[in-house]
Formats: structure tokens, sequence, C-alpha cells
């Protein structure tokens, strides 16, 4: 054999090796991320609130106004051996926590328990899923309004604490309490309100939930 062919196929053989380990590890670490997520979700309990950070202008905007990565938020419930996040978006619903994460940045998130969980009893627990489920098919509300026509994802998960177990995560804030100087929050309010923006309008940010007192980390992977 001349010296070119042996060159092409030891060229060969090493592209091939490299090409199937690479496949093997790819594959391994795609079972692995799945055994993760998997062993993570079964430590979750009902009520865990769970935030990430979502993809899109609106998003960047409320990131921005309120000086924090989480744009998103949710409510962790187990349902028949499944765990599920009940979400407000569009429209509002539930969804396999395992598809949940996927929308996130890097499916990177956060989730945050109840530090006194013994005020979230069977009864109450039940009341908090059966409040979330009653909002179900309600739209997102682009306007951040404080009412249950429509509905935003840290509203939905604040009203469901209120409203099934009697606790108030946080204070509600005024919207001229975050920063609405820079040019994408301008551009976002500009949008969805002309010259009208409701600056003494109620409101609770994903922020504020996870900057909560009330709550303890449970798990972080950012």
């Amino acid at each position: 054999m001349n010296k070119s062919r042996k060159i092409i196929l030891i060229t060969t053989i090493c592209f091939l090796t490299l090409f199937f380990v690479g496949a093997k590890l790819v594959s391994k670490t795609g079972k692995s991320f799945k055994s993760e997520i998997n062993k993570e979700q079964t430590s979750f309990k009902d009520g865990d609130i769970i935030f990430q950070t979502s993809q899109s202008k609106q998003c960047e905007a409320v990131r921005i106004a309120t000086n924090s990565k989480f744009s998103h938020c949710g409510i962790i419930f187990n349902e028949n051996g499944s765990c599920y996040v009940y979400e407000a978006i569009q429209p509002v619903k539930k969804t396999l926590f395992k598809d949940w994460i996927k929308h996130g940045l890097d499916n990177k998130y956060l989730v945050v328990r109840l530090k006194d969980t013994s005020l979230l009893t069977h009864s109450s627990l039940n009341k908090m899923k059966q409040y979330g489920k009653a909002l179900f098919n309600k739209e997102y509300d682009i306007y951040f309004e404080w009412s249950n026509d429509k509905i935003y994802c840290s509203e939905y998960v604040w009203k469901i604490y209120k409203h099934g177990a009697n606790i108030e995560l946080c204070n509600l804030e005024k919207l001229k309490s975050f920063n609405l100087d820079d040019y994408r929050v301008k551009a976002i309010l500009s949008e969805r309100y002309g010259k009208n923006i409701p600056l003494e309008e109620e409101v609770v940010a994903p922020s504020q939930l996870a900057n909560s007192d009330k709550l303890i980390t449970i798990f972080d992977n950012y």
C-alpha cells in the first residue's frame, strides 16, 4: 500500500472513531439529562413555585423593568404520577414539567417552596389546585390588569396562594415602582398602552415572588 493510501485509510479510521464516540457521548448525555430531570421532579411537591427565563421582547422588558433574570413562573402540581406546571400563558393551562423547562433559556429554572409547609394542608392544596383549574383557558393578560378577566403568570401564582390557602406571598407594587426608563421597556409600554400607561395599577412580578421571604430555594441550576 502506497503512502497516500495509508494516510487516507488512517484519516478515515480516525474520523469514524471520533464520530461513533461522539454519538455515544451525545446519547449518554441525553439520557443523563432525562434521568436528572426525572430525579428532580420527583422531589418537587404540590405548591412549589418554579421560575424560568423566557425569550421574547415582552419577557426581556419584564426582566429589565424588574431587575431580574426571571420573566415567567408557575406552580407545580403532581397528578396521576406526572409532574405538571400550572401556568398563565396563552391560554392559562397546565404543562408537563419536562416540556415546561424546555421553554426557558438553556433549560434553566429555579424552584422555591413555602418555608412553613404546615400551612399547605391537604385541604388548602386542593383548594389551590381547584382555583388554578377554574382559571384554565383564560386569556393571557398582556396589560397586567388586576382582574380575573385575563391573567398573567405571577398574578396567577399569587392568586392561587391567596384564594386557595389565604397566603399573600408578597406585597403588590404599583407599576410606576418598576424601572420603566429603559428604551426596551418604553417600547413595550407604548405598544400596549400608547400614552395612557396605568402607572397606579397594582401588579406582582416574578421577581417579587422569587425574592419573597416566605419562600426557600429547593432547586436552582442557573
